[in-house]
């Protein structure tokens, strides 16, 4: 009796561990947002001239589940952009820095991320889990990439990388993305310097 006792009480521990892992797991997952602030001026601008893509206003829903097609067409639209786009500073391009704009074939980060959102949503995706981010990368300099919303958690489509990461999977500090309820508001990232070891390697 006592060893069944005991056997019952092991099994109750190791359930409560795992339980506690798999949410610890599920919170970091997903980004933490706070208060609205301050948008980027380079989206203020970017606003004025395409009101309607900042115009857009969305309800409160739990991040969707991707199907393995899902998965498909959003690493097929992240390696397309990235190849076919070629990396510019505004300065290269404008002759003046933080210019925001659909990229013909050259641009920066942000115009990388505009792009696939605009492709993304013209997929079936929402606007309101296809957000722009603005990130700090290792060396301190500013960096923007598109953070997707999903049911597994935040994933990064980046750029500099061929891949698409869950969020922690990055070196970044993340300091603030598009609300997910307006495209024309911006929120903190109140777990921006979560880091797993992976990403430090």
């Amino acid at each position: 009796m006592l060893s069944t006792v005991r056997g019952l009480m092991a099994a109750v521990i190791a359930l409560a561990a795992t339980t506690a892992a798999a949410s610890e797991l599920r919170s970091d997952a997903s980004m933490i947002t706070g208060s609205v602030t301050s948008q980027p001026i380079g989206h203020y601008e970017f606003c004025q001239r395409h009101a309607d893509d900042c115009a857009v206003r969305s309800k409160a829903a739990p991040a969707p589940k991707l199907t393995p097609h899902g998965w498909d067409v959003v690493r097929e639209i992240n390696s397309r952009v990235n190849l076919s786009i070629v990396a510019m500073t505004d300065q290269e391009i404008y002759g003046k820095e933080e210019v925001w704009e659909y990229p013909k074939d050259a641009g920066d980060c942000e115009d990388f991320v505009l792009e696939k959102r605009k492709l993304l949503m013209e997929k079936g995706f929402s606007a309101a889990d296809l957000l722009i981010t603005v990130v700090r990368k290792p060396d301190g300099e500013g960096h923007a990439v598109l953070t997707m919303r999903t049911s597994e958690g935040d994933y990064v489509l980046d750029n500099l990388s061929a891949d698409v990461k869950l969020w922690t999977d990055t070196p970044y500090t993340f300091l603030k993305r598009q609300a997910s309820f307006s495209a024309g508001r911006w929120v903190t990232i109140e777990n921006g310097n979560v880091v797993v070891v992976g990403a430090l390697r």
